[in-house]
């Protein structure tokens, strides 16, 4: 199990990563505006790509964007809730599913191969032992949470120390060269609690936000609404306080992407959030630090209802919609192509001077 200073909270914990995110300076995104403007091609005619390039070298700083040792980072954690059948899988499925990642036999691997994208499998709370291999990262707090229907999902020292296994997942990608990471899970019974907080964050109520997760049909799903108001009502999160909401209807996965989020904010490194759970994380962290936002790139729009909500809440746009939602960090790995494209057209293209071509015409 990992073990945490338990002198220190989660405040204090997030308070010290917070400290240190900085600020985007709006020069490095006026230079990067100006180099797409000299491109050979009709200023702004790439859309979104130019969007990203200049939002890359503000968060860089720098005028050639680097994407280099792309990693995703596919955190696995079991659910309590699970006990009150809110899921079309029983919740053996988190630890077979972890060891058919190892194996590369998953969607996020396939993706991750096409693209050249590392996977990081971590273990941060599967109830019971995964099958230990060179390739996954044994960071657990504890064999799931608790049962969010009747109280807190986690404990204070459980919750700070999921965030500590976050913020550094994202100090060793800094130390490794990373400058582009992902975000992914893997957990049965998390849509349960990504709607719980969605439903307390954006003050709405549980039927709105709340959607099939793994295949429920209509009575599975009116029966998960049913444990989502009972775990607030019985918890009563409060809504200004991300702390409180994670720590009473959260996920030790989701602490430890929102603790990655913001601990890659801090080393500037670009997160892409992928869908419904991992952007539960991105909005608690937000939350938590404003200018968190500055270094999110949304990767797609999951069918779940809650997480049309979420990204508004955290004011990002998604860069495609595929009416996908798996997770595992899957829409993650199609956005990392997207957006390393946009930084290859960057650093690659020639400028109408270097390539003798007219330009406008005043």
């Amino acid at each position: 199990m990992v073990e945490v200073d338990s002198r220190r909270s989660p405040r204090e914990i997030i308070q010290e990563v917070a400290d240190e995110i900085p600020a985007i300076e709006p020069e490095w995104q006026r230079r990067a505006l100006r180099h797409l403007d000299n491109l050979t091609k009709p200023r702004g005619s790439l859309g979104r790509l130019e969007e990203i390039a200049v939002r890359l070298a503000g968060i860089e700083q720098s005028d050639l964007l680097d994407c280099k040792n792309k990693a995703i980072f596919t955190l696995a954690a079991d659910h309590g809730v699970t006990e009150e059948n809110v899921s079309a899988y029983p919740k053996a499925v988190t630890g077979q599913m972890v060891r058919n990642f190892l194996l590369g036999g998953a969607a996020i691997n396939v993706l991750c191969r096409q693209f050249g994208i590392e996977v990081i499998v971590v273990d941060i709370g599967v109830d019971g032992k995964v099958d230990l291999d060179a390739r996954l990262v044994d960071r657990k707090v504890a064999n799931g949470t608790h049962n969010m229907a009747r109280g807190p999902a986690m404990e204070e020292n459980e919750l700070a120390a999921a965030l500590t296994v976050g913020v550094e997942l994202a100090a060793g990608a800094a130390e490794r060269g990373s400058r582009l990471i992902g975000t992914g899970e893997m957990g049965i019974g998390n849509t349960t609690a990504a709607s719980a907080i969605t439903a307390v964050l954006t003050g709405r109520p549980a039927s709105e936000v709340t959607g099939v997760g793994t295949g429920l049909d209509s009575a599975g799903v009116a029966r998960k609404i049913a444990v989502i108001e009972r775990a607030i009502a019985v918890n009563r999160p409060n809504r200004a306080d991300a702390i409180d909401v994670l720590q009473k209807v959260g996920g030790l996965e989701i602490a430890g992407l929102t603790g990655l989020i913001l601990g890659a904010a801090a080393r500037r490194l670009a997160v892409v959030v992928d869908g419904f759970i991992s952007t539960a994380g991105a909005a608690l962290a937000c939350a938590l630090e404003p200018r968190v936002g500055n270094f999110l790139f949304a990767a797609h729009r999951s069918i779940e209802p809650g997480h049309g909500f979420l990204l508004e809440l955290i004011a990002q746009r998604p860069l495609l919609d595929l009416e996908m939602r798996l997770g595992e960090g899957t829409g993650s790995a199609l956005a990392m192509a997207v957006i390393e494209s946009a930084a290859n057209l960057f650093n690659q293209m020639a400028t109408f001077s270097s390539a003798g071509v007219s330009g406008a015409v005043a």
